[in-house]
């Protein structure tokens, strides 16, 4: 029986990451902060399921449960491991607390460089395996520190791709834009003039991760529309993708 490594999966789209795969029967390891939430996913999926829940309580800020995650990877041959907890920030970078941007750093550059690290190495043995690193769209624009870390994502998980999919490995760059999930209610964002059309579902977006993730592609870009607003930021001019990014961070 297949296992998977889930990090962040107590909501949005890890939680549906977590039930997709268990639904396909694959035993997971779930990783978050939250562990009463953590907790009670676990029992939900072994309940409906009949799939085995390990629950890893850790703050992937924390370098030390960062290093517990890493070795649990390396004691058995995932198949699979989902990068995807994080959060996000609202205050300008001027006027935001240097620590939580270290915090921001550790968790979305950090935590998935040495999570992949630790996964990459018993994959590559074995010559299987496949790694989902959530990225975003706010990568391919000029979004302050959370559009920096997310673009590093995907380069990185571009290039390991290349690198390793002749040894069996799959690693790609899921970058959704705006999901119906908690995530901007945590960081208190102001979504009121996110129009209806922008909205993905996560259970959607995780669907066509896991299909192209199979099909071997370095980059998932859930949705047409989506799709050309990443390649429209790459023929604009600047100018124009610079307005209409202004007000982020």
């Amino acid at each position: 029986m297949s296992i998977s490594l889930v990090t962040g999966p107590t909501s949005g789209i890890g939680y549906a990451f977590a039930k997709a795969l268990a639904a396909e029967g694959s035993n997971l390891v779930l990783v978050s902060r939250d562990f009463s939430r953590l907790g009670d996913v676990a029992s939900q999926l072994h309940a409906r399921y009949g799939v085995s829940c390990e629950v890893l309580p850790a703050d992937l800020s924390d370098i030390d449960d960062s290093r517990r995650v890493e070795r649990r990877l390396r004691d058995d041959p995932f198949d699979l491991l989902v990068n995807n907890a994080g959060y996000g920030m609202t205050e300008p970078f001027d006027a935001s607390d240097v620590e939580a941007e270290q915090a921001s750093l550790d968790v979305l550059v950090r935590a998935v460089m040495r999570l992949t690290h630790a996964a990459l190495g018993p994959m590559v043995a074995n010559h299987r395996g496949g790694i989902v690193n959530v990225s975003s769209v706010a990568g391919y624009l000029p979004r302050g520190t959370y559009g920096a870390h997310k673009a590093w994502v995907t380069s990185f998980s571009s290039w390991a791709n290349v690198h390793y999919r002749s040894r069996g490995v799959s690693v790609m760059a899921l970058c959704p834009g705006f999901v119906r999930t908690e995530f901007h209610q945590r960081m208190q964002a102001d979504v009121s003039g996110i129009p209806d059309w922008m909205w993905l579902d996560a259970a959607g977006v995780v669907e066509t991760a896991l299909r192209d993730l199979r099909r071997g592609k370095p980059v998932s870009i859930p949705s047409t529309r989506y799709k050309g607003l990443t390649a429209a930021a790459h023929v604009l001019p600047r100018t124009l993708v610079e307005r209409a990014v202004r007000r982020g961070r």
